[in-house]
């Protein structure tokens, strides 16, 4: 692993890394903030899933959870998005919700992508044995969020294995990409065409096919642009009120699909993790 930068801040550090990666056949970088801790401290997790478009600095660089993390003692992981690299393909047509920067936490069968897009592994297997092994991390107390697409990888990784993990949130989360244009081109074109291997990174056909959590907090924008069409947080809050589950849905007037959004609500969601954690 080499790391490609350090900088202190709050009295912890923010590092950003890069590896070669068995999953992704890539280089990989990703970030983790460490916060001030005793000697030999070992610390819960909280792991961010970024959205289209996004790296590993998207989050580190605008989300604004270094001072909670640091008041409440939580080390913040920040993955990638994709594969990148030499040979690594892309959308045909250049489209920004297909390809490089919008790997949607899938493990791909589908070729070309079968070779390198494998998210899926690389967030549950590969990079938290990296953590595991070069950070103070306590891999007993962990819990994910994520943005947009991150928030559709946080809900599907957190329903698959609610052993690992404690708590689950998202912002503006995609809930069903088997109903929205974002899923319907990305999961055919990852996966392949049959619907029922879809169903396992669908967060609402999850839920209805049985995975059970206690709670879930998810925070929506309701001047998202994206809302109507792509998010519909609606078909969540039914499938959990059928299921039984405590989602706390939030919709927040005039706020946006933007960091600015995120970064407003970022502390909520960190004290809600940081008490089901500790």
């Amino acid at each position: 692993m080499e790391t490609v930068s350090t900088n202190r801040a709050f009295g912890g550090v923010q590092g950003v890394y890069r590896h070669a990666s068995a999953a992704t056949g890539t280089d990989m970088t990703f970030s983790v903030y460490v916060p001030p801790h005793e000697p030999g401290a070992r610390l819960p997790v909280v792991w961010y899933l970024s959205g289209l478009t996004c790296t590993h600095a998207n989050v580190t660089e605008k989300g604004e959870f270094r001072r909670a993390c640091a008041d409440l003692g939580l080390i913040f992981v920040a993955p990638d998005t994709s594969p990148r690299g030499e040979g690594v393909p892309d959308d045909p047509g250049g489209a920004y919700d297909f390809g490089l920067g919008a790997g949607f936490y899938v493990d791909a069968t589908e070729d070309p992508f079968a070779q390198h897009y494998r998210m899926w592994s690389y967030i549950t297997e590969e990079l938290p044995a990296l953590v595991a092994e070069h950070f103070p991390a306590d891999m007993d107390r962990q819990a994910i969020t994520g943005h947009s697409m991150g928030g559709h990888g946080a809900l599907t990784i957190g329903l698959t294995f609610p052993e690992r993990f404690r708590s689950i949130s998202a912002f503006a989360p995609i809930v069903a990409p088997s109903q929205v244009p974002w899923g319907q081109k990305a999961l055919p074109g990852y996966l392949g065409a049959d619907r029922a291997v879809w169903r396992r990174h669908d967060a609402v056909a999850l839920i209805e096919d049985g995975a059970r959590v206690k709670d879930l907090l998810v925070d929506q924008g309701e001047a998202d642009g994206f809302l109507a069409d792509q998010l519909k947080p609606h078909l969540l809050a039914a499938a959990c009120a059928d299921a039984g589950i405590d989602l706390t849905l939030r919709l927040q007037p005039g706020y946006d699909h933007s960091y600015y959004f995120i970064s407003t609500f970022m502390d909520d969601h960190l004290r809600w993790h940081a008490a089901r954690l500790t």
